[in-house]
């Protein structure tokens, strides 16, 4: 995924989820939509890199957009919005094989009255349903998701379970974009409920894969599968 333009800045803080200050070279100070809901542990201190793109609908309240933060020599992508973009793009260009030859690639497919997941693999008459979570934790070495309890996330993972009961092929895929991670791991010391969840589900038929992205100013792309550690060992 090409970036283009990107604006750069220093963030002052964040707040209400959805909205990030931030300074600009000259000093101008501004407010930035942040497109992640999480806690974003570890990327907020203040005065760290960040870059930012900008729109010009006129239906924006806040032009701009938060889409990467540096920590220490390492930059983030935060920006939600392009994780499911990322992970296509490296399925269509031949970097996630794991799946095998896929037909058809169906986005956001409903599973339940009040739920959908991100995609629906189509291989043959095999249909694969995958859901993807952005991840960009890490600590000591591990890339880790979530990083803040999330009783959505769990909900997903026992939806995957169930389709794999009933004979479909179901995956968690976890996009980490940032590349100082050497191995993801669920983050049993925030969500003790997700990392068990995540461990059972494994025994139930779901697979758990884990891509790094390389991520700078000028673009970000999936590049190589990453460990998946859980209790009792490595699964890849």
């Amino acid at each position: 995924m090409k970036l283009k333009n990107l604006l750069s800045a220093r963030l002052k803080k964040r707040y209400k989820r959805f909205l990030a200050d931030v300074v600009l070279a000259d000093g101008t100070e501004l407010t930035a939509h942040c497109p992640n809901t999480g806690s974003m542990r570890g990327c907020l201190a203040p005065g760290n890199p960040v870059m930012l793109s900008r729109s010009d609908s006129p239906a924006r309240k806040y032009p701009f957009t938060l889409e990467m933060i540096q920590v220490q020599d390492c930059w983030v992508g935060i920006n939600t919005g392009r994780t499911n973009q990322l992970v296509r793009e490296a399925m269509e260009n031949g970097v996630i094989t794991d799946f095998g030859e896929i037909s058809r690639i169906v986005p956001e497919v409903r599973v339940s009255a009040a739920s959908r997941l991100d995609f629906l693999l189509l291989r043959g008459t095999e249909k694969i349903y995958v859901e993807v979570k952005n991840c960009t934790l890490v600590e000591g070495g591990r890339a880790m998701f979530p990083d803040a309890i999330t009783s959505r996330g769990t909900k997903h993972l026992l939806e995957l379970a169930e389709l794999a009961r009933g004979g479909h092929g179901a995956a968690i895929f976890f996009c980490v974009q940032r590349m100082d991670g050497e191995v993801f791991a669920p983050a049993a010391h925030i969500d003790p409920l997700y990392a068990r969840t995540l461990r059972e589900i494994v025994s139930q038929g779901v697979r758990v894969l884990a891509y790094q992205a390389l991520v700078g100013p000028g673009e970000i792309r999936l590049t190589h599968a990453l460990p998946v550690q859980l209790a009792g060992g490595i699964l890849c």
